[in-house]
């Protein structure tokens, strides 16, 4: 089933079921088979590859793979894409999101599928899994590439911290948000905007009359933001993205002046949930 537009996906967002449905933003032709490929085996049965001109999709799709036609790139892609899956999704559906080149893990992915992580949330009572996107690169950044090796992935074992969230409304620090910052984009911060810095984002989550993404990645209902419930740790999942490195890699203002991405703090990356739950970049709450 393909959507001709978005007003068309959200007409009949219905018809994909009740399940978990990821969307997926082809910003760009990098690694969009592999990423498919990938949530298709993480337990997506369905996913809607949002395509925007000049992007085209592999000829010999998985199972479940459904095509949203854009006819143009929006500018908070995220944001207009997924906003519209969410009008159309029935209440309490999960819903996932993450663009071309990003890979979710959840824990024990190795497994256990997403959607046994889902329904453990649900149970406890959590609508939402806030994910840290961990910043893949290439081991050796070759001129004129865009910093993707799934082959030879790197990642930083290093340098990750957090923030109070105190939007500056004279609210004060917000109650179980907080900002986090760590890989490329702290590494390499005088080439990324401050607003593109952080790398939580709130990338699954069970839908809500009302709810809405917005363009900083975070959902308009507060408690869905959260790390954490008020009683016990929760469940986070991570979000391994080659998405920094192509922008560095590619832009005019940083590839000059970047020789290399790795650092003494870089790790291969061993394309396993269980390293990312070593090193505390994952959390498995109370699900053993």
């Amino acid at each position: 089933m393909d959507f001709t537009s978005l007003e068309d996906l959200t007409a009949r967002a219905d018809r994909l079921g009740e399940g978990p449905v990821l969307m997926l933003l082809c910003e760009d032709q990098s690694e969009i088979e592999s990423t498919l490929r990938h949530h298709s085996e993480a337990g997506f049965r369905t996913i809607v590859a949002a395509v925007p001109p000049g992007v085209t999709l592999p000829p010999a799709l998985p199972e479940g793979v459904h095509r949203l036609a854009l006819d143009r790139r929006p500018d908070a892609m995220a944001a207009t894409c997924v906003n519209a899956l969410i009008a159309g999704r029935p209440a309490g559906a999960w819903t996932g999101y993450c663009y071309n080149a990003e890979y979710l893990f959840h824990p024990f992915a190795e497994t256990r599928r997403v959607g046994e992580a889902m329904t453990f949330c649900s149970e406890e009572r959590r609508d939402a899994i806030l994910c840290f996107v961990i910043d893949l690169y290439a081991g050796a950044l070759v001129a004129g590439t865009d910093g993707v090796d799934r082959d030879d992935a790197w990642m930083d074992e290093t340098g990750y911290f957090a923030l109070a969230r105190d939007p500056g409304d004279g609210e004060g620090p917000r109650e179980r948000q907080m900002d986090f910052f760590g890989g490329l984009r702290w590494r390499f911060e005088e080439h990324v905007p401050w607003e593109r810095r952080r790398i939580d984002r709130t990338a699954l989550f069970r839908t809500r009359p009302g709810l809405r993404l917005n363009p900083d990645h975070t959902l308009t209902i507060a408690e869905m933001n959260t790390y954490a419930c008020p009683w016990h740790h929760s469940m986070t999942a991570c979000i391994a993205s080659f998405r920094a490195a192509k922008a560095l890699a590619t832009n005019p203002g940083s590839r000059a002046v970047i020789g290399s991405f790795r650092w003494d703090g870089s790790i291969p990356f061993e394309w396993r949930a269980q390293q990312l739950m070593d090193l505390g970049l994952m959390e498995p709450g109370q699900w053993f």
